[in-house]
């Protein structure tokens, strides 16, 4: 047995352990999720929401289980409720039209640039610099600054990768 309670049949995708997992836990899942549900016709889909996140990304969530932490129908009352709570709270976002949030709860705040970087003069050419500029200040297209400089777009891409490599290695060394 691997995990505690779960077999390694399971944690490997066998059908037949699935299966056997479902039926054993199956009326477990329904209680815990029948708790949470606002209407008798969401359990089902609830429960099968939870069953979908045990065995997705080859059983991710189920092989984190740790028998020594709780009982398997007591990690498993948990997952279901808090899977079936999240299911209910995106779909209420969901089901709320964005023209009737207000505009104030949409709204990010504004970021600042945390202050101007000065980088020594001889670290990166004049046109790595004029690159940059175009791609980060401009927020220019490759194409747009090829056509202004009258080079290449391959010729920007490189320019761009020996500018960011140099950059790299200069910070890196500064953290150092």
């Amino acid at each position: 047995m691997a995990q505690g309670a779960l077999s390694d049949a399971l944690l490997n995708g066998d059908p037949t352990a699935w299966e056997g997992f479902v039926r054993r836990y199956g009326g477990l899942i329904i209680a815990a999720v029948r708790g949470t549900a606002p209407f008798q016709t969401d359990i089902d889909d609830l429960a099968q929401e939870v069953f979908v996140r045990l065995c997705k990304d080859n059983f991710r969530l189920l092989r984190t289980y740790d028998p020594a932490r709780a009982a398997l129908s007591t990690w498993l009352t948990i997952v279901a409720r808090s899977t079936a709570r999240d299911a209910l709270r995106r779909r209420r976002l969901d089901s709320v039209p964005i023209e009737a949030v207000p505009e104030a709860q949409l709204a990010i705040d504004p970021v600042e640039p945390v202050r101007k970087l000065k980088l020594p003069e001889a670290l990166l050419s004049p046109r790595q610099r004029e690159i940059l500029a175009m791609l980060y200040d401009r927020e220019m297209e490759v194409a747009e600054i090829a056509r202004a400089l009258g080079i290449d777009p391959q010729t920007v891409r490189s320019a761009h990768h020996k500018a960011m490599v140099k950059l790299r290695a200069h910070f890196k060394a500064d953290l150092q």
